[in-house]
């Protein structure tokens, strides 16, 4: 029989000649099941047949980045609606797995949708509702197709339907359990068929959507749990039934309040669960709240409200005191301070003037600023970290195998156990049926892989999203376990240790006081572009200085410049300046200067006229968090290594003054990647932290990169974390809250594995040799549906978490203020 073949067309970037092509071309023909590949170079497209039974759409792309080139996907967000359990999870998957042009598709539970990478030639959004829908599911559109109004709205109405549901089961179910442990007689009177009358209603409108879930998996080839509880509850109901018109089974079996409340329960535990799950989203939910919806735009000097989306890149604006800033943009006229802590974190306020970035989101806060729109929709830094955190919250954590593992054996392997256990109780043991059916019908509703299902997703969602209050980007799930994993932190110096500028750091006068030795030494630097020069026009300025006006000035090749200020000529430069100048300079400043470069500093001496005046030291400063950060990298127990391209003294000094006990100095950009590497070979995992863009070949060989001071630029592709806020404090609280999260991922599995071992002997007897000790279906139902929203609640604990390293700044930022 001849294969069936698929023909693809992918989309191929950075091919530049004919011999990629043929890499290309060779790359997927080796693939066992490729008849053949095509490439053509002009429209950047490759065109595959391929056998679909032996291959898929990735392994094929696959191939393709493999051979050293890039695929270019489309990736959308599906909001769905009816998801109950894993098992959907796993049905919506499969369903759009079995259409021809997904790569992956990934649902998230607690976000209640399934994030897809698909190719746009072969399927399309059309394609995928179809599929979902054929499944049995609601499409409830693309993420960003309802507003964030509408969204609220339809889940209200659903949480307002499933709550009704409850309070109506609840309100027929109590009395009626109640009228139980009266004296009345049902079995030998008419009260039976009253009770069928007034339950039956009841019971199919509580019971209703999980007899529906459960239809519409069984229709899709699916066993998932609405089936189990549509059989728990279905087998209860009918025994009541048949035991009321005594058809096979006497009226000892009328459980009608055991039905109903059992549905109730089960209702109950979705209600609470879907409620929970509502909140997983809130820190993105904030985020995206914080765009205004309209801006206030100037055409041809008049004032305008027009809607958000109607701004284009070029607009001119004005925000008033107290309004966000509608979109990213550069100031042409005013001052203001403005508020960025909801995107940075950063708590003070920051001043902006003209020729300042503005960023979407943030708050003007004490006068009226216009400004040029340079980036709006999908570009804003807003709706870059957005994007960013969903697509993180939609990966999975590598630990989420196993419980995605464990699910796809659970539902067959407890419908199993409820099986042997009616038969053990009934033939084996000699019980009565009734016993044996209520353990069965017990076992199948006290199984729960729900819990299983929600315990990484739920923590994830909500862990990204405090990350991204904090300022710290997580940009997958898959990051977030390897950072817990983290033995050796690297670290670059300049930018990352360091300010990433000179500053004067010492001011030694001699034969004047600092203030002229300032003046005189930034009036002559001020007419250079040199770091150093303009370390010493900044410091004479902080100190209330301005620099004195000067003439004829000229460098000397390294060494110093010289110059005339208030008449006089003046030099300022290193030793051996002064010593090819024969000027001559205290011993006890020969000495001060040795101690100074010892410690790393430049030290340039300033002399007026032939008199020494004095002597400033120069060096790349320490940002004032630093020691604190590596003493808090200790703490945690990693090990700590400066990487730099600056001499051993230097680095050294830079080192000690940090509290890093190991250096690599003299270490070219190019070749940190390769220092990464070594460290991993000798059994690291190793974490390192740089800027974004110089240091990207380091960034993406470490383990987790983490690219800190990225500012608006969250878009970087280096890195797997991204801090917003050039603290490295923040990546101390980057790690620990990967750590936080972690932990909370494996306690939620280990509670969902313990209440299954725990629960399922329970509920099959187990306790009724020794104690007699039953557990009702009611109550399992009930025991079912906590289990569920005690994961999801745990998860919601993270909204609240503080890393310890975050604490320390908001302590040291209120002990500065």
């Amino acid at each position: 029989m001849e294969a069936r073949r698929t023909e693809a067309e992918i989309k191929v970037a950075g091919m530049t000649c004919v011999m990629c092509v043929k890499s290309v071309e060779n790359s997927l023909r080796q693939l066992q099941g490729v008849s053949e590949a095509r490439v053509n170079l002009g429209k950047e497209t490759a065109t595959v047949e391929y056998d679909p039974e032996r291959l898929g759409l990735a392994d094929l792309e696959k191939a393709i980045v493999d051979a050293g080139y890039q695929v270019i996907d489309e990736k959308t967000a599906i909001k769905v609606g009816g998801m109950t359990c894993v098992m959907c999870k796993k049905a919506i998957e499969e369903s759009l797995g079995r259409l021809p042009g997904i790569v992956e598709a990934n649902v998230n539970l607690a976000a209640e949708k399934v994030y897809v990478t698909y190719n746009p030639r072969l399927s399309q959004p059309a394609d995928m509702r179809r599929a979902i829908e054929d499944a049995g599911y609601q499409y409830l559109g693309v993420e960003g197709e309802l507003g964030e109004g509408e969204e609220e709205k339809v889940r209200a109405r659903e949480l307002a339907a499933r709550r009704k549901r409850v309070l109506v089961g609840f309100a027929l179910g109590i009395p009626l359990m109640i009228l139980m442990y009266l004296p009345v007689d049902f079995h030998h009177s008419d009260l039976a068929y009253l009770l069928l009358v007034v339950s039956t209603p009841v019971f199919l409108y509580v019971s209703y959507p999980i007899f529906q879930a459960a239809w519409r998996a069984l229709r899709n080839r699916n066993l998932n749990m609405d089936v189990m509880y549509a059989m728990g509850i279905g087998v209860s109901f009918a025994a009541s039934v048949l035991g009321t018109f005594r058809l096979i089974l006497s009226r000892d079996f009328m459980f009608y309040e055991s039905a109903i409340l059992l549905a109730a329960f089960l209702s109950m535990g979705r209600y609470l669960e879907a409620k929970a799950k509502g909140r997983t989203g809130a820190a993105i939910k904030r985020l995206m709240g914080l765009q205004p919806r309209t801006a206030v735009i100037i055409t041809g000097g008049v004032e305008k409200e027009i809607p958000v989306e109607d701004v284009q890149a070029g607009d001119v604006l004005l925000v008033r005191p107290g309004e966000r800033i509608p979109v990213d943009g550069e100031v042409v006229d005013g001052q203001s301070y403005v508020d960025e802590s909801m995107i940075t974190g950063e708590p003070m306020p920051v001043q902006k003037q003209k020729g300042d970035s503005v960023v979407g989101g943030t708050l003007n806060q004490n006068s009226v600023l216009r400004f040029t729109a340079t980036k709006v929709g999908r570009e804003t830094v807003l709706a870059q970290i957005v994007r960013l955190v969903e697509e993180a919250q939609g990966s999975k954590p590598p630990v989420q195998r196993l419980a995605d593992t464990v699910v796809s054996y659970f539902i067959p392997v407890v419908l199993g156990i409820a099986i042997c256990v009616f038969l053990i109780w009934y033939l084996v043991v000699g019980n009565s049926l009734l016993f044996a059916l209520t353990a069965l019908i017990s076992v199948l509703v006290i199984a729960c892989p729900c819990a299983l299902g929600l315990a990484t997703p739920t923590a994830v969602t909500v862990g990204l999203g405090r990350g991204a209050e904090l300022g710290i980007l997580i940009k997958s799930g898959e990051a977030l376990e390897v950072s817990q994993k983290v033995s050796v932190v690297a670290l670059d110096k300049t930018g990352t240790l360091t300010l990433g500028r000179p500053e004067v750091t010492d001011v030694i006068p001699v034969g004047a006081d600092a203030g002229t030795l300032l003046q005189v030494a930034g009036g002559l630097e001020k007419n250079s572009q040199h770091p150093l020069a303009k370390a010493i026009v900044r410091r004479a300025r902080v100190e209330g200085t301005e620099p004195a006006d000067s003439m004829n000035f000229n460098t000397l090749g390294g060494k110093g410049v010289t110059g005339e200020v208030g008449g006089r000529e003046v030099i300022i430069g290193n030793r051996l300046l002064f010593e090819e100048k024969n000027i001559p300079y205290p011993e006890a400043i020969g000495r001060q200067i040795s101690t100074l470069e010892s410690q790393g500093k430049t030290v340039v001496i300033v002399a007026s006229g032939g008199a020494v005046l004095g002597a400033l030291a120069i060096a790349d400063v320490l940002k004032e968090t630093t020691p604190e950060a590596i003493r808090r990298f200790k703490q945690m127990g990693l090990r700590v290594i400066m990487i730099t391209g600056d001499n051993a003294r230097t680095a050294q000094a830079v080192a000690e003054q940090a509290g890093i006990d190991e250096v690599i100095s003299e270490v070219l950009p190019q070749d940190k990647a390769d220092e990464i590497k070594k460290l991993q070979e000798s059994g690291g995992i190793v974490a390192f932290v740089g800027d974004g863009i110089n240091d990207a070949p380091a960034l993406a060989r470490a383990d987790v990169g983490i690219a800190i001071g990225s500012g608006t630029d969250v878009a970087i592709e280096s890195g797997d974390i991204v801090l917003i806020k050039d603290d490295l404090m923040d990546a101390v609280a980057g790690l620990q809250l990967a750590r936080k999260v972690m932990t909370r991922i494996k306690q939620n599995i280990f509670w969902a594995f313990a209440y299954n071992l725990a629960l399922i002997p329970v509920a099959s007897g187990a306790l009724y040799p020794f104690f007699h000790l039953t557990l009702k279906p009611e109550w399992a139902g009930l025991a079912m549906a906590m289990s569920s929203v005690t994961v999801v609640t745990l998860s919601l604990t993270l909204k609240r978490y503080h890393p310890p390293a975050e604490r320390t700044l908001e302590t040291s930022g209120a002990a500065a203020g």
